[in-house]
C-alpha cells in the first residue's frame, strides 16, 4: 500500500535521511490517510534519539525550535514550517504493574518492535515518508478498510497493560463509526479492576472526546454493555430501565443518549452536550406514580444538577464548566405560556442568565429530540425567543447594578448599610422588574424612603 505524502513531510524525511536516520509517519494521520481524510495532524516515529532529533532540526533548519514535551518517553515536538509535529522515538515498553504507566520504557532498534507495543491494529501502521510501502505487520490497513477496531496480539494482554484502552477502543467507535470486533469486546469487562485505577483526568478526557464525537451513544452503549458505564458514570447507568411513558417513547437512559446525540449532530457547545447527557440523572430518585399511576419526576432538575456537579466534579472538570452545565440542567424545565406577563419574562431571563439563554434553548431542543427521537420543531420556542428578545431591545434592568440608584445613594438618604440595604435594594429591583419605568433616581429614591420606614 503506498500513500501520498506531504511535500512537507518529503522535507522532514531529507532531514532525518541526511542524518541516516529513519522516520515514519503513525498514529491517527495513518488512518485518516488510509480512509482517504485530510489528516488533522502528524505523528512521527523515528530510529533517532531525543537529542539526536533535537540537535538535527537546531543545525539542519534556520531558527528551527524544538521542545522536550515528553523527552522521558523519547518524545520532542518539532516546529516547521507553521507545523507541530510530534517525533518519538521508537520504543518498547515493559510490564504495566499499575495498568497505567509503563515500568520502564525502552528504545527500540526498529519500526516492527516500536509498531507491537501499540493498542490497537489501526494504529500500528506506519508510513515511509519517501512514499514506499507501509509497514503493516498486523493487518491494520485491512481493519481501517474493514472499519475494524482490533487489538494488537492477546486483546486482555493489551488492556492489562493500560486500563484506558478499553475507553479509548469505544471511544475511536464513535468518532470513526467502527464496529469492535468481537474478542476485543468481550476482554473489556475483564479490565475493569484495572480501568478503575486510570485517573480522573485521563477519564475526562476520552469522555470529552466521546461527546465530542458525531454520535456519542456508540460509545455510551458499548460502555453499558461491557461494564465500563456502571464503572464510570454509575449515575447514568442507574437511568437504565427507568420507565417515562406517558411522556416520552424511551426510559431514562435511552432519552438522555439521544438528547447527546442530536446536541452533537447539530454542533453544540461542549456544556450543552454534557447537560444533555445529564439532565435527567435524578429521575430515578424524584419518580412517583401520579393518582391514575402514571410516573411523574417532579423537581428531578434540582436532583439531576447536584448529581452532575458531583459528577463533574469527581472527573476533575473546570469550574467554568461544571458551573455552566449545572446551571442548564438546573434551569431546563421552563415551560412558557403566551400569558407570561412581561414581568414573568424579565424574571425568566434573570433565572436563565442573559449569557445562557442560547445554551438554554439548545438543551431543551434536545431534550425534546430525546423524547421520541424525532427531529423536533424548532418554531416551538419562538414565541418564548420572541418576548425575551422583546424585552431585552427595551428595559435592561435585569440585576442590581441596572438600577438608577446605587447604595451609595440611599446611604445619603439614610439608609444604614447591611442587611436592611440588601433587603431595599432588592424590593427595588423586584419593583422595577415589575415596572420598568419606575427605574428613575427620583422615583426609587421616593420608594425607598417609604421602605426604610417600614424596616
Amino acid at each position: 500500500m503506498k500513500t501520498k505524502i506531504h511535500p512537507i513531510l518529503k522535507e522532514i524525511a531529507a532531514i532525518f535521511g541526511s542524518h541516516r536516520q529513519e522516520v515514519y509517519l503513525v498514529g491517527g494521520a495513518v488512518r485518516d490517510l488510509i480512509r482517504g481524510e485530510k489528516p488533522q495532524d502528524w505523528d512521527l516515529a523515528t530510529s533517532a534519539r531525543p537529542e539526536e532529533v533535537i540537535a538535527m532540526f537546531r543545525t539542519s533548519v534556520p531558527r528551527g525550535k524544538v521542545i522536550p514535551t515528553g523527552i522521558k518517553h523519547g518524545t520532542v515536538t518539532v516546529h516547521f514550517k507553521g507545523h507541530a509535529l510530534e517525533v518519538t522515538t521508537f520504543r518498547t515498553e515493559s510490564d504495566y504493574r499499575d495498568g497505567r504507566h509503563p515500568d520502564q520504557v525502552y528504545f527500540a532498534a526498529t519500526i516492527e518492535d516500536d509498531l507491537s507495543r501499540r493498542d490497537f491494529t489501526m494504529n500500528a501502521v506506519a508510513l515511509p515518508l519517501d512514499g514506499s510501502e507501509a509497514v503493516d505487520p498486523f493487518g491494520g490497513a485491512a481493519d481501517i478498510k474493514k472499519h475494524l477496531i482490533r487489538c494488537v496480539g492477546n486483546p486482555a494482554e493489551r488492556f492489562a497493560e493500560d486500563g484506558l484502552r478499553p475507553l479509548r477502543g469505544v471511544r475511536f467507535a464513535s468518532q470513526l463509526g467502527f464496529a469492535i470486533d468481537q474478542p476485543t469486546l468481550a476482554a473489556i469487562n475483564g479490565a475493569l479492576k484495572v480501568t478503575a485505577g486510570v485517573s480522573p483526568e485521563r477519564v475526562r478526557d476520552e469522555l470529552d472526546k466521546i461527546i465530542g464525537s458525531p454520535k456519542p451513544s456508540i460509545a455510551l452503549r458499548l460502555m453499558e454493555e461491557t461494564g465500563l458505564l456502571q464503572l464510570i458514570l454509575p449515575e447514568l447507568a442507574g437511568c437504565r430501565g427507568i420507565d417515562q411513558k406517558g411522556y416520552h417513547h424511551f426510559d431514562v437512559l435511552d432519552h438522555s443518549l439521544l438528547a447527546c446525540d442530536y446536541a452533537a449532530k447539530e454542533n453544540y457547545p461542549h456544556t450543552v452536550r454534557l447537560a444533555a447527557l445529564f439532565h435527567d440523572l435524578g429521575k430515578p430518585s424524584a419518580r412517583k406514580p401520579d393518582e391514575d399511576g402514571i410516573w411523574t419526576f417532579h423537581g428531578h432538575e434540582a436532583i439531576s444538577a447536584k448529581m452532575a456537579k458531583a459528577i463533574l466534579g469527581r472527573l476533575r472538570y473546570p469550574n467554568a464548566v461544571i458551573d455552566e452545565t449545572v446551571h442548564l440542567i438546573a434551569e431546563h424545565m421552563f415551560h412558557y405560556e403566551e400569558n407570561w406577563s412581561d414581568a414573568a419574562v424579565r424574571r425568566f431571563i434573570i433565572r436563565a442568565g442573559e449569557e445562557h439563554l442560547e445554551n438554554l434553548y439548545r438543551l431543551r431542543l434536545s431534550d425534546a429530540y430525546g423524547m421520541a427521537g424525532t427531529e423536533p420543531d424548532k418554531k416551538l420556542l419562538l414565541p418564548l425567543i420572541s418576548r425575551v428578545d422583546q424585552i431585552m431591545a427595551g428595559s435592561r434592568a435585569f440585576s442590581l447594578k441596572d438600577l438608577a440608584i446605587t447604595g451609595k445613594d440611599l446611604m445619603e438618604t439614610g439608609v444604614k448599610p447591611g442587611k436592611t440595604m440588601g433587603i431595599i435594594l432588592n424590593e427595588l429591583l423586584e419593583t422595577v422588574l415589575d415596572d420598568p419605568a419606575q427605574n428613575t433616581r427620583e422615583k426609587l429614591l421616593e420608594i425607598a424612603g417609604n421602605l426604610n420606614k417600614r424596616y
